[in-house]
């Protein structure tokens, strides 16, 4: 991926390099000519870098073939009205265009180098796409548009049978499609072979189109008032004639071209309307953008796009307001409706117009491949769309991406079996009203996030110019025709889905997460932690994770855990910033963020540096989160002597080999899977030594309740499987079994206490989750039914109305514990920690034995955690009996819930 100081394309007059042939120069800065003295490709000024091509490519051939059937049909009124229009669209757009130009250094690339950049990989793609698009069908368009003009000169007359001077050539639409082909070969010659020869001839084209101009000018003046035969085939291969005349300046020839006169197009046999009529007129605006994509050769590309693309809008329409004028006082109506070409026909040399009107339209035609073409081998290098455009890479010695050449050609050859060039106009107009509302969203976006580097030099614009040039593109877009806009649209879409579920990423920035950030922090204002409410109450998790080799199932298990909550991932490394020279946690966010990427959890990262793990945990329950998304349960792994498994050693996504399996062009961020993998170190031996002392442990778990946190233990979870991303599981045959009594102090009967509540509510939260929404939940109840008290049966009924209230699903299984209460040693009504020894091994491994038969077959355990000894010299023992109690239970989680969560009203 090339990263973001690559020049994507190197880009010249629409796309071509003016210094070299077409593509020759690199396209990345690592590739120089050796042998060779460097060359500083950036030697173009204003004029012929800006001004030329943006002149050239807003004349094209609408200049001399349609401002007739404009004016014809709209009349001179809305013919300036949508003149205006049009300009005012791109005018818009080019205040975008140049406000994105002036803020920074714009490698080559022009417009799909701005959007891609701006906007990001999946918008910077599908709109990258679609410009390539609408220049293929640009280019089709001018192609016929060429052939046409060549049929008005030397096609054979429908009407004789016999050839007469220069007309020989046959016309029906499968000759047009023929010459179209000719064109075409010969515009894919030139991009293949001498692309240089046709951008150092840029400004002689320009020469040679405005003395044609010139000549149409001065013709209005010199040329006498004629009449004409026009001779039209008709349906039926019936001959249509139609007198028409040129009256020289007229105030009645003016007066009645002023209104509308919609009426049939002889070419596709329609009748025209304000919105085909503006599709055609508006592909003449279409060019805005050829400065820009001069980008790479511009000796100050800040100051000449923006002077250069206003100076050449400004010029151009001054020349077609005067052409618009000068026709509608000199031609009548069906001259004007009757005849493409009558401006030969009224010219005082007619080959004037039409060397004027071959240059123009072969030249746009060869601008419009060559653009296209490089903006294909851009998308291509950039590898957004993988293997279907993989050839487009290729490039000859000279550095001319001739496969893209051939894709475009290939394109623009379907597109000229349109067979007219008002045919393709609606579609072509669409693309491009497309791709300028992208720049306007690229502009707006920017402006909108309000990113501290966002800085153009160019200030004639504002959010507002940048949101009306969007909806003025999308209006004009489905007026002129709403099934094409429609279907851009769904196309955009689809594209923009399939890059984004591809999740191609880059070093380019992203507009979206700008934007993201912006809006977050405005939100995490608003959630006023004061508001809070039980009934809306969530799991926000920090996760404390030692090694992720040994802890990868716990974390998996975890994201299921959260319930749309936060979820942070905390690790502390042992060490004092004092004594070292920079922070070591800076460089290892990349890699627990992969970790994060790779398991495909939804969850935050925090690292912190501290002298114990102790503070370092109290450290992250403080700080962690913002306003009112902070953690409020801790969750640890248990404390004990086993070996733990190596996760990266079983699962598939850690295991495969780099080669083959993932994509060499994927951007990774620096890390990929073999430096992950090293980065965490192997799993402790039984041997190690452990850097947590079971009374630092236990202190964690003492801290997180004194700070009002709830606390999780969870053990056994390297057993469970089916957790990851890639897992089918949907729970229907795994079992949740939740003990909500404190078992190691069997006299205590509450089953409503806050830590119960909180175990039941934590065991429905994991319920709700993907992987675990069908599976069944038990709720085991312990009972003494040697005692003659009977109250356990109304606390069964109690229990049972209370799961009713609180929308729980579960069966109660009743469990008689006499056998295990009868080795319970303390004496009734103590609580653990206020006399030693502690329980007796045979308590311990009666309620061990007790679980084992009623939840062996459970995939994961809820069980109470007792709070822990406030004496630190009875720390070993409370882990002792924790250890003892879930002696190969399995997956299981003891929880100590300081915080009521349930709600039983509305």
């Amino acid at each position: 991926m090339p990263n973001e100081r690559s020049p994507l394309i190197t880009s010249g007059v629409c796309g071509l390099t003016l210094t070299t042939a077409c593509g020759t120069a690199s396209d990345s800065p690592q590739e120089p000519n050796a042998g060779k003295p460097a060359q500083d490709p950036r030697r173009l000024n204003t004029f012929f870098g800006v001004m030329v091509p943006t002149i050239l490519s807003m004349f094209s051939i609408i200049l001399f073939l349609r401002t007739g059937f404009v004016v014809g049909h709209a009349g001179l009124l809305q013919g300036l009205l949508m003149l205006v229009v049009a300009y005012t669209i791109i005018s818009l757009t080019v205040l975008s265009i140049c406000a994105i130009s002036t803020n920074g250094a714009i490698q080559g690339g022009g417009a799909y180098y701005m959007i891609s950049r701006s906007l990001g990989p999946e918008f910077g793609g599908s709109i990258g796409l679609m410009f390539f698009f609408a220049k293929v069908f640009a280019c089709g368009e001018y192609v016929l548009g060429l052939v046409e003009a060549i049929l008005d000169v030397f096609g054979a007359d429908p009407e004789s049978s016999v050839s007469e001077g220069w007309r020989v050539l046959p016309q029906g639409y499968w000759y047009t499609v023929l010459y179209s082909s000719v064109v075409l070969l010969l515009c894919l010659l030139v991009c293949l072979v001498g692309a240089h020869i046709y951008s150092r001839t840029a400004f002689a084209i320009l020469l040679v189109v405005t003395v044609s101009l010139l000549s149409v000018f001065i013709s209005t003046v010199a040329v006498k008032a004629k009449d004409f035969v026009i001779v039209h085939k008709g349906p039926g291969n019936q001959t249509l004639r139609y007198n028409a005349s040129y009256t020289g300046f007229s105030a009645t020839t003016l007066r009645n071209n002023l209104g509308s006169g919609y009426s049939l197009d002889y070419s596709t046999n329609s009748v025209m309307s304000f919105a085909t009529v503006f599709a055609v007129m508006f592909t003449s605006c279409t060019g805005i953008m050829a400065g820009a994509n001069m980008s790479g050769e511009l000796r100050t590309p800040s100051i000449s796009i923006p002077k250069g693309t206003i100076i050449a809008v400004f010029y151009t329409f001054t020349v077609y307001v005067l052409l618009f004028i000068l026709v509608s006082a000199t031609c009548n109506r069906t001259l004007l409706i009757q005849d493409y070409g009558f401006l030969q026909r009224i010219n005082i040399w007619p080959p004037f117009v039409t060397v004027g009107i071959y240059c123009a339209s072969l030249s746009a035609a060869m601008c419009a491949m060559i653009g296209a073409s490089r903006i294909l081998h851009a998308l291509a290098l950039d590898q957004l769309f993988g293997l279907p455009l993989a050839p487009a890479t290729i490039k000859s010695n000279s550095g001319n991406p001739w496969m893209a050449v051939l894709y475009t050609w290939g394109l623009a050859q379907c597109v000229v079996f349109a067979g007219q060039l008002n045919a393709v106009a609606s579609l072509v107009t669409v693309f491009y009203l497309l791709a300028y509302a992208a720049v306007d969203l690229a502009c707006l976006a920017l402006e909108w996030a309000s990113a501290p580097n966002f800085r153009p030099t160019f200030q004639l614009f504002s959010w507002h110019t940048c949101l009306l040039g969007i909806l003025s593109c999308l209006v004009m877009m489905f007026v002129i025709n709403p099934v094409y806009s429609s279907g851009s649209i769904v196309l955009l879409l689809v594209l923009l889905l399939f890059l984004h579920y591809r999740s191609p990423t880059s070093s380019w920035g992203y507009i979206s997460q700008a934007l993201i950030f912006h809006q977050v922090r405005k939100y995490l204002l608003m959630l006023d932690v004061r508001k809070d409410h039980v009934k809306f109450w969530r799991p926000q998790v920090l996760l404390m994770v030692s090694n992720p080799r040994s802890s990868s199932q716990l974390i998996l298990f975890v994201n299921q855990l959260k319930k749309g909550g936060l979820y942070v991932l905390g690790h502390v490394q042992l060490g004092d910033l004092d004594s070292l020279p920079s922070d070591p946690l800076q460089a290892q966010y990349n890699f627990w963020l992969s970790l994060v990427d790779k398991l495909g959890v939804k969850a935050f990262v925090d690292l912190t540096l501290s002298p114990s793990v102790r503070q370092g945990t109290q450290h992250l329950l403080r700080i962690t989160g913002l306003g009112g998304m902070k953690p409020n349960t801790l969750i640890l792994g248990f404390y004990d002597s086993c070996t733990p498994d190596d996760f990266f050693l079983q699962d598939s996504a850690f295991c495969r080999s780099s080669v083959g399996e993932s994509s060499e062009s994927e951007y990774n961020f620096g890390v990929d899977l073999p430096s992950l993998q090293a980065h965490f170190p192997p799993v402790r031996h039984v041997e190690s030594t452990r850097w947590l002392l079971p009374e630092e442990y236990v202190g964690i778990i003492s801290d997180a309740i004194k700070m009002n946190k709830n606390v999780c233990l969870g053990r056994y979870f390297f057993q469970l499987r089916g957790e990851d991303k890639d897992s089918k599981v949907d729970g229907s045959e795994r079992i949740i079994d939740v003990w909500p009594l404190n078992l190691l102090q069997p006299g205590c009967q509450d089953y409503q206490d806050v830590c119960s509540l909180f175990l039941l509510q934590m065991a429905c939260v994991l319920n709700m989750s993907s992987k675990w929404r069908h599976a069944r939940m038990r709720i085991f109840l312990n009972v003494e039914t040697g005692s003659c008290d009977q109250g356990w049966v109304v606390n069964e009924e109690t229990f049972r109305e209370l799961l009713r209230k609180l929308r729980i699903r579960a069966s109660i299984k009743i469990v008689s514990w006499d056998s295990v209460v009868q080795h319970y040693a303390l004496p009734e009504g103590e609580r653990w920690g206020e006399h030693a020894p502690g329980l007796s091994e045979d308590f311990l491994s009666a309620v061990n034995c007790m679980l084992m038969e009623h939840s062996s077959q459970a995939a994961v355990r809820f069980l109470y955690l007792p709070r822990p000894p406030a004496g630190r010299n009875q720390s070993q023992h409370y882990l002792a009996e924790l250890e003892a109690v879930t002696n190969g239970l399995g997956p299981t989680l003891l929880i100590h819930g300081v915080t009521p969560v349930t709600y039983t009203d509305l």
